[in-house]
């Protein structure tokens, strides 16, 4: 996978969501205190129960503060979908926790 700057489509966070619809990833997850929740199938999933397949931080075009991450999800059942969040400070506490209990995230990068 190519970085960001030479991907067209991973140049926002709107672009990239767009993306990740049309390649499968078409659930939209929330992270609450029991887990991370499909708004689709509106289910509950625990940490050992998700795989992040990939994930992108984005930086608002005027404030650097104002920055944001994607992560790319697929389920054991087979649920793909998108879970956003800001970035630091104003980041959202269910994420976080829940994030760190996930043990398989991967970040795909190219290979130069």
């Amino acid at each position: 996978m190519e970085n960001n700057a030479t991907m067209p489509h991973m140049k926002s966070l709107a672009l990239c969501l767009n993306k990740m619809v049309l390649d499968g990833y078409d659930d939209n997850f929330s992270a609450t205190e029991y887990g991370l929740r499909s708004q689709n199938k509106d289910k509950i999933y625990n940490p050992e129960e998700v795989n992040i397949v990939n994930f992108f931080r984005f930086e608002g075009p005027s404030d650097p503060a104002d920055t944001s991450i994607m992560y790319v999800i697929e389920t054991m059942d087979g649920t793909k979908g998108t879970l956003v969040d800001a970035y630091g400070a104003y980041s959202d506490d269910n994420v976080t926790e829940f994030m760190k209990q996930v043990e398989n995230i991967q970040k795909k990068t190219s290979k130069s």
